[in-house]
């Protein structure tokens, strides 16, 4: 069985001409193949910024989780 770590990944989201990057996600992470797993309320809030820059008419951005 595979182990998985904590750590971070980069996590890029792309819908019509949205474009929303986030580096430094926190994550689970595969120490075999290197897959990154992000928790439910993670996801949630990085959908709720890509909602909210649609909203205001932002199509690109790339931050650091810690910058949302």
């Amino acid at each position: 069985m595979a182990e998985i770590i904590d750590g971070f990944t980069s996590v890029n989201f792309e819908r019509g001409e949205i474009r929303l990057v986030v580096n430094r996600v926190p994550a689970r992470i595969c120490h075999s193949c290197g897959e990154a797993y992000v928790d439910a309320d993670i996801a949630s809030q990085l959908l709720r910024i890509a909602s909210q820059m649609s909203e205001a008419g932002v199509f690109e951005v790339e931050c650091e989780y810690s910058d949302v």
